[in-house]
């Protein structure tokens, strides 16, 4: 087995943050496409992006300076 070091995935806390933002923001956008763009793969790249940036953001409010896990 091959030991990781780096932020690569795992189970840390905030790693979900931008999972479930792709998944809000494909609901969303959805929504979004069928409403405001009658066109869904154009809402849907929409919403993703949204919660792509908004899941990532809430991931780093979260996390201390200097990286996740106590990096150094």
């Amino acid at each position: 087995m091959v030991k990781r070091d780096g932020n690569g995935g795992g189970n840390g806390p905030g790693n979900g943050d931008v999972a479930v933002g792709i998944s809000v923001g494909t609901a969303i956008g959805v929504a979004l496409g069928l409403t405001v763009f009658d066109n869904i793969a154009l809402g849907i790249g929409v919403g993703m992006a949204l919660g792509i940036a908004l899941g990532s953001a809430r991931r780093s409010r979260r996390e201390p300076p200097g990286g996740s896990r106590g990096e150094r």
